[in-house]
């Protein structure tokens, strides 16, 4: 008799108690013995064929829960019985079902069953003679052998064999498991390192910026001013389009409001003109370390004609700060669409403002049109912009430039 039979029929019989292991055999009372690593004929859905060892220890572990029972295989390094082949080998090992498509009734054969003194075991009488039509014969790696008529045959299942003695280290859940591991450290500081990458070259930026903007009209007349050959890798000299006598001297300005229930303040502004990317207030002041800034300055490079111009702008939310000559440098405001952004101004109304300053007003494509109901009365550019397509952006953003570009150029030469 095969082992899996052996097995099943001791297992029908409720007989499991006298299923004995001695050394490196089973035996099953004074009936049957064999090794403990011989090969049955229930084959895993893996594909390899599990030995007596694993049925014996999973039979009687079959009440275990899969994880219980897979936690004493790996104690005992006894190669487990798949989650997926426990019922129906449970079933046909306790007779429920007769048969299985998993059983290959080719399994190597056995030597005459072997029936053991009641009064001691003799491993060494389980060896077959020497003089049997079929000799079996165990090397030293456990590798089974038939020699027939002289003719030596190998059917050695290796891959069964190195499953047989496989030691599994975690399964499909453990490996997802990851204790004792925190990768939030790694978060922050590759966070630390961007925001301190992006400050050093905004503040580069910035600099730069800000010392050529200083240096408008040293020359005569402030209509324009020399680099120098190597600036920004052009030959020809780089000149600002703007009059003193109507734009006032220094740097342009830009307002935006200072509360934040506009889409564009000086927390956000820097990423929607030089980048275009637009950044929710909050998202970026929660980014942002130290105190709030007083101006930020922004730029936009562009090519008109033949000249080459580098265009720096300042923006500000604070109006009641300017000087009065500040204000002949404000070009552009971001309204916020409420009457009380203008008080104080140094004008007498609406159509004087936005005669000499070009408004702009962000919003959210899918608002209501009462959002912007008041200023639609008044002469400024409505941009409107995606809440969810940033890559659309970009687009708002050139917008901006170009029509407060063709203002500048405008009041320029007015």
């Amino acid at each position: 008799m095969d082992p899996l039979s052996a097995l099943r029929d001791f297992t029908i019989r409720g007989e499991l108690d006298k299923i004995i292991r001695v050394n490196d055999e089973f035996r099953f009372g004074t009936e049957y013995s064999f090794p403990c690593s011989a090969e049955t004929a229930y084959r895993s859905k893996q594909g390899n064929l599990y030995n007596l060892e694993t049925l014996v220890f999973y039979i009687q572990n079959h009440h275990l829960k899969h994880t219980d029972y897979m936690h004493n295989s790996l104690a005992l390094r006894i190669h487990a019985v798949t989650f997926t082949d426990r019922k129906p080998l449970l079933d046909y090992l306790t007779g429920k079902v007769s048969t299985s498509d998993s059983i290959v009734w080719n399994p190597p054969k056995f030597p005459d069953e072997f029936r053991p003194d009641p009064s001691g075991f003799d491993p060494d009488s389980v060896k077959p003679k020497g003089n049997n039509t079929n000799d079996v014969v165990l090397d030293e790696i456990g590798d089974t052998h038939y020699s027939v008529k002289d003719k030596e045959v190998e059917i050695a299942d290796y891959m069964g064999i190195i499953r047989s003695i496989e030691k599994p280290l975690k399964d499909r859940e453990g490996i997802l498991e990851c204790k004792n591991k925190d990768f939030y450290s790694v978060l922050v500081a590759a966070t630390k390192r961007e925001e301190e990458r992006q400050r050093l070259e905004s503040q580069q930026r910035k600099d730069g910026l800000v010392a050529k903007s200083r240096l408008m009209g040293a020359e005569e007349g402030g209509l324009g001013l020399s680099y120098g050959d190597d600036m920004m890798g052009y030959d020809s000299k780089p000149k600002m389009h703007l009059k003193g006598s109507k734009l006032g001297e220094g740097v342009p300005i830009i307002l935006v409001p200072s509360a934040f229930q506009t889409l564009i303040t000086i927390y956000n502004v820097k990423e929607f003109l030089e980048d275009g990317v637009f950044m929710p207030t909050d998202v970026k002041v929660k980014q942002m370390k130290g105190a709030r800034p007083e101006c930020v300055t922004v730029q936009k490079k562009f090519s008109r004609d033949r000249d080459r111009v580098v265009t720096a702008y300042e923006v500000r939310d604070k109006p009641s700060a300017l000087k009065p000559e500040d204000w002949d440098r404000v070009v552009a405001v971001f309204v916020l669409g409420k009457e009380w952004q203008f008080k104080d101004w140094p004008f007498k109304d609406h159509v004087e403002i936005f005669n000499k300053i070009i408004g702009f007003f962000m919003r959210f494509e899918d608002d209501s049109v009462e959002s912007c109901k008041i200023v639609k009365q008044w002469n400024v550019k409505i941009i409107s912009i995606s809440k969810n397509k940033r890559h659309q952006d970009r687009a708002a953003a050139l917008e901006v430039w170009d029509r407060l570009e063709e203002f500048v150029r405008g009041r320029s030469h007015s």
